[in-house]
């Protein structure tokens, strides 16, 4: 049991995809379309900004590459459905008992779409991108968002150096309270002073995935969880928090965790539908309202055939 629970450890999937950097063509948009269920279509077509629909649906098309490729569950029988907090669950029965099971979660801010996927482990994931805080400075900033972080983590943060250092500490305490409220599944309304995060090391470099931060929950270590950390490039900070399925009361053990973090691979956009099979029509009118968006506030769309 310990050996295959090691081997199972060693599938854990880290994937992500550059969609800031995106610029679907119309045969791309249009395939992408094909292949969510008509429902995300929809709610994706909602989008005001370019840049939104572009993230919602790379998070849809890389659930769907995972329950594909890792579960065995063919593309276009894939039933995701979402909790009553919005969370994207796998509807589908499992066809047998030797099937893979995967928690997975997914999260897109800045220019990245991101997928954390465990066979054996409770999973949340959180990617943050520093960026200048709209109109305040980041002094105001820093007071508008007091009762986030305990007084150990403000002392952390505000001794990281200049203020664009301290605003990245910021974000990446940010991404790991994140990743575990989303792990645990309690969105709005857990108080975020409860978790308190002691980062290690106190530099984190791009190309490295880091496994050393440890959380006291409610004042006590908690043994219960890990997390993993990287940089995706010089801006974006990911944070992924691993947990037991039965709870965080007893100690993680070693043999659930890969002894090596795996490091998040960035997929194109052929690797994201490379086992798609697309499930409806083709629908033209479909990129002429995508091309209709305005790429991000205040940011016009380069136009792309």
């Amino acid at each position: 049991m310990v050996q295959l629970s090691k081997a199972l450890a060693m599938e854990s999937v880290r994937w992500a995809f550059r969609c800031g950097s995106w610029s679907p063509s119309c045969s791309e948009w249009l395939l992408a379309a094909r292949c969510v269920q008509k429902e995300e279509k929809d709610r994706i077509d909602q989008f005001v900004f370019a840049k939104d629909a572009k993230s919602a649906m790379a998070g849809r098309l890389l659930i769907r590459k995972l329950i594909a490729e890792k579960m065995g569950i063919p593309w276009n029988e894939i039933c995701l459905q979402r909790t009553a907090k919005g969370k994207p669950f796998l509807a589908n029965e499992v066809y047998c008992s030797s099937q893979k099971q995967y928690t997975f979660n997914i999260s897109h801010q800045g220019d990245y779409a991101v997928l954390a996927a465990e066979p054996l482990l409770q999973v949340g994931v959180d990617v943050m991108k520093t960026v200048q805080p709209g109109s305040s400075t980041i002094a105001d900033f820093f007071r508008i968002m007091t009762r986030q972080f305990t007084d150990h983590e403000w002392k952390v943060i505000k001794s990281a150096g200049t203020e664009w250092t301290q605003l990245d500490m910021f974000y990446r305490h940010w991404a790991l309270k994140e990743c575990f409220i989303k792990a645990i599944g309690t969105g709005i309304g857990f108080n975020l002073q409860r978790a308190e995060f002691h980062v290690a090391p106190s530099h984190i470099h791009v190309g490295h995935m880091y496994r050393e931060t440890k959380m006291c929950l409610d004042g006590e270590e908690e043994e219960g969880w890990a997390f993993e950390e990287c940089m995706l490039d010089s801006h974006h900070h990911v944070a992924v928090a691993l947990g037991k399925p039965d709870g965080p009361s007893q100690k993680l053990d070693d043999g659930l965790l890969n002894p090596t973090p795996s490091q998040f691979i960035t997929l194109s956009f052929d690797d994201l539908v490379a086992s798609a099979i697309p499930m409806t029509e083709e629908d033209h009118e479909y990129w002429v309202g995508f091309q209709s968006k305005q790429e991000a506030p205040g940011r016009q769309r380069t136009s792309s055939s």
